[in-house]
């Protein structure tokens, strides 16, 4: 595809320059309340012993990562640990050994690991320490099933803390996908993996420039750009994440074409193309038919988003400013607005589930000249800076839970993909092979 710097959303303060930074708890309210957790290691018997830790570490991490809970550190848990519900007797161990200082925990998560038909079996319970006793404290106990290896405690740890946030009403990200470019084939093609990194496989072999990944919002196709000779011009593409069926979308006959967004009711792509001369941002349903132009400017119009929960407001990259800046417009077309203010360049926004937030690259902030990631509420238009000191930082997007965000850095020589809380907190690597671009996390369980 030709190269463009996708100059991204940042509403930015009217000054052009940052000011204090903001408070993302302010945004997003579920940052404001941090239940705190004790954790306390589970113990394994016979063949479970081998892989307990494995599921010690998993279960932590997750429960960590989550954005809304506090696992309490390990030094301020009482000395007797409860391995069943029926281990609570008066006076030790007692709820109130765990809510009390120095633990003040508000709930508790214990439990033990055995061998059941030869599989790995999980016993956990998740108890409301403001509750006075074992038997109404309970939130509820579950047996967790499988492999006797660490793959089977990874397995029954993400199940466990999946219905641990649950209770709190956060969604847990096991289960979602994360599709995204890859050249560690030699070329770039469409990969896919797990939220967490796990199970990377390859989804696309033109071997050519393949690119601009999108998902439907019920998970079920893909959209992407792939670059065609004879003559040379960019094809959109749509694919089965089912099935792997490629269909192809009868786009227009123009040198440049990309930029796919599927509408929120998974009837239409939105997209961007030169057939005009100009690249504008055009509608069609996903044959390519009923073909509409949305945007008719003398400038340089793509990177159509449209907001997920309304359906109605797009988010789009214009210079018809004289620089690439974020604008917004209905998704006729109508009352187009320039959301930010001229400084630098912006690129890459990305809706958070809720259509409130919007995430984005931009050379403002503390590293002016250099990509960072930003959020932004839309209706108070000021910006916080989530990376820092950490090289070129682009292509945000918002996870299902809107708690965190993918993107992709630099700052370790090659191109990663990364994933964060959505208040910058919690990095971690997800791929580490070839050059990674351009995540999109699937919004619904596959």
């Amino acid at each position: 595809m030709i190269a463009m710097r996708v100059m991204v959303a940042g509403l930015i303060v009217s000054t052009g320059l940052m000011q204090a930074q903001v408070d993302i708890a302010g945004y997003i309210p579920k940052f404001q309340q941090k239940w705190a957790v004790g954790l306390p290691d589970f113990r394994g018997s016979g063949g479970a012993e081998a892989v307990v830790s494995t599921f010690n570490a998993a279960i932590r991490a997750e429960l960590e990562d989550s954005g809304v809970l506090t696992v309490i550190d390990r030094s301020l848990y009482p000395l007797n640990v409860p391995q069943t519900l029926q281990d609570f007797k008066r006076p030790s161990p007692w709820l109130t050994e765990w809510s009390n200082p120095p633990a003040s925990a508000t709930h508790l998560v214990f439990g033990y690991a055995g061998v059941q038909d030869g599989r790995l079996a999980l016993f956990g319970w998740l108890l409301n320490l403001s509750r006075p006793d074992p038997a109404t404290a309970n939130v509820f106990g579950k047996v967790y099933f499988g492999d006797l290896d660490k793959d089977g405690a990874k397995k029954v740890a993400h199940e466990f803390a999946a219905d641990i946030l649950q209770s709190f009403g956060v969604r847990s990200l096991n289960g979602t996908k994360i599709y995204f470019v890859s050249d560690r084939s030699g070329k770039k093609e469409i990969w896919s993996m797990d939220y967490d990194g796990s199970n990377q496989r390859q989804l696309t072999a033109f071997g050519t420039i393949t690119q601009s990944p999108a998902v439907s919002q019920d998970g079920k196709w893909l959209a992407y750009s792939t670059l065609e000779e004879k003559p040379l011009h960019h094809r959109i593409m749509l694919q089965s994440t089912e099935t792997g069926i490629k269909t192809p979308f009868a786009g227009p006959e123009a040198s440049i074409t990309g930029w796919p967004e599927f509408t929120p009711d998974g009837q239409r792509l939105l997209f961007a193309s030169s057939i005009t001369g100009n690249t504008q941002i055009y509608s069609a349903n996903l044959k390519g038919g009923d073909r509409r132009q949305i945007t008719n400017s003398k400038a340089i119009d793509f990177s159509p988003k449209v907001n997920p929960k309304t359906g109605v407001e797009v988010l789009f990259i214009s210079d018809r400013s004289g620089k690439q800046q974020l604008w917004r417009m209905n998704i006729d077309g109508g009352d187009p607005e320039m959301l930010t203010n001229g400084a630098g360049e912006v690129a890459n926004p990305s809706w958070s589930p809720d259509g409130q937030l919007i995430a984005f690259a931009w050379t403002q902030g503390f590293e002016i000249g250099g990509f960072n990631i930003f959020v932004m509420d839309v209706a108070k238009r000021e910006p916080a800076q989530l990376t820092k000191d950490g090289g070129v930082n682009e292509n945000p997007w918002w996870a299902p839970d809107g708690l965190h965000v993918v993107f992709t850095s630099k700052r370790n020589g090659t191109t990663q993909i990364f994933s964060m809380l959505a208040d910058g907190k919690h990095v971690h690597a997800l791929t580490t092979q070839g050059n990674n671009y351009q995540p999109v996390w699937a919004n619904l369980l596959q």
